[in-house]
């Protein structure tokens, strides 16, 4: 795929997906939509990248959807009467997802998927869906000019982008309701002190702070092993039992501990570096993924 949008650029191990409509402030199009999930999927296959970090480009993260737009500005069709049986039976109907699924929860679930760490540097305004885009990341860094909001009540509409599951999780159920229901604009400190963002950074410093933190997610690491880490983290943290984790734990302990997990223990015993082989793209072991 060509992006317009958005761009992808590897360096250094880290790929950098980058929000590209600075004019409109990064603005959220169904365009940007099938953009990012083209290249959340693309990532995985991606060897040279090794972990991923999302900006904007110019003064916003993503100021939401595009308003702008003529007719229904979300990409929603008007002339359906969908069902939750529809929800579960046709989700992949083209008709469906083309009028139907929320744009935004098509990008969360592409982000979830992928198997290399997420760092969100935001770096200015990230309203509605430029908010909710961020929480399948695994770490949000914020520029000291960034402001979050979850403004959904204000125009009507309830939050996206499947929020309902990753914001709770986040910030926990009484915080998320609360931003939910008053819809403000909250100060990186604001959502530094409610635990959306690990840390607050001045502009300059943002990008640099979260390739730091990206290299020490991967350099000298196993791939496979932070690619199971990250979806047993998702996953199994959701379940209603840790019996269920349990079961995934062993199976990814089995496979892992006769391929990368070898050359740990050696390069451990011998005090030198490890020099791990495997790759997220081809040696996933036979299992992944589960819960499909």
């Amino acid at each position: 795929m060509t992006y317009e949008t958005i761009d992808y650029t590897t360096r250094d191990g880290i790929a950098t997906i980058t929000l590209n409509r600075p004019s409109q402030l990064n603005a959220f199009t169904v365009q940007m939509a099938d953009e990012l999930v083209d290249a959340y999927t693309r990532v995985n296959t991606d060897d040279d990248a090794r972990a991923v970090v999302v900006t904007g480009a110019g003064r916003a993260f993503c100021a939401g959807m595009d308003l702008s737009a003529t007719g229904n500005v979300f990409g929603l069709g008007v002339d359906h009467d969908p069902t939750l049986e529809d929800m579960h039976e046709r989700l992949d109907d083209p008709d469906i997802k083309a009028r139907v699924r929320d744009t935004g929860g098509r990008v969360t679930l592409a982000m979830y998927a992928c198997t290399k760490p997420v760092i969100g540097a935001i770096n200015g305004a990230a309203v509605g869906i430029g908010a909710t885009m961020t929480l399948p990341m695994d770490v949000r860094l914020a520029s000291s000019k960034a402001r979050v909001g979850f403004v959904f009540g204000r125009l009507g509409i309830v939050p996206e982008a499947c929020s309902s599951w990753f914001l709770p999780r986040l910030v926990g159920i009484s915080r998320a309701l609360e931003w939910s229901y008053r819809a403000d604009i909250l100060s990186a400190d604001e959502v530094h002190d409610g635990g959306l963002v690990r840390s607050v950074h001045e502009p300059d410093e943002l990008l640099p702070a979260a390739y730091a933190l990206a290299h020490s997610f991967v350099d000298g690491h196993s791939a496979v092993g932070i690619a199971l880490t990250r979806q047993m983290m998702w996953r199994n943290a959701a379940q209603p039992h840790p019996l269920e984790a349990h079961r995934i734990d062993s199976l990814a302990m089995y496979y892992t501990s006769m391929n990368d997990g070898v050359e740990g223990v050696h390069a451990f015993l011998e005090k030198r570096p490890a020099q791990f082989t495997g790759s997220a793209s081809r040696d996933l072991p036979p299992f992944y993924p589960w819960q499909e």
